[in-house]
């Protein structure tokens, strides 16, 4: 697992030579309500372990929540279940909306 930055997702999301990743935001359903990141799939991070097996391990994935620490961790279980394509987005939503996107809602 790796930590990717919000300005390398925003470059990898817009080229389009390159397949996009599941951006998994691991974030309570209120949260992701407020806000997200366009085609982000929620999946609240206390349901990872009986949701985990809906994901396809050979996806590259870039976990996400508010800050990226639940996130890390989402990460860090996917990792131990044997997913190996995993970036965890450094600084999350937040960092999101102060690097690339200001006029996303914040909270």
């Amino acid at each position: 697992m790796d930590q990717i930055t919000p300005s390398q997702l925003k470059a990898w999301l817009d080229d389009t030579a390159r397949p996009a990743p599941l951006l998994l935001d691991v974030r309570e359903p209120w949260e992701f309500d407020v806000c997200r990141i366009a085609n982000a799939r929620p999946m609240s991070m206390r349901s990872i372990p009986v949701r985990f097996a809906e994901l396809d391990r050979d996806a590259e994935i870039v976990t996400i929540c508010h800050h990226g620490a639940r996130s890390f961790q989402v990460a860090m279980f996917l990792e131990q279940q044997g997913f190996t394509r995993l970036h965890n987005l450094a600084g999350g939503v937040a960092a999101w909306a102060r690097d690339v996107d200001p006029a996303m809602p914040t909270y």
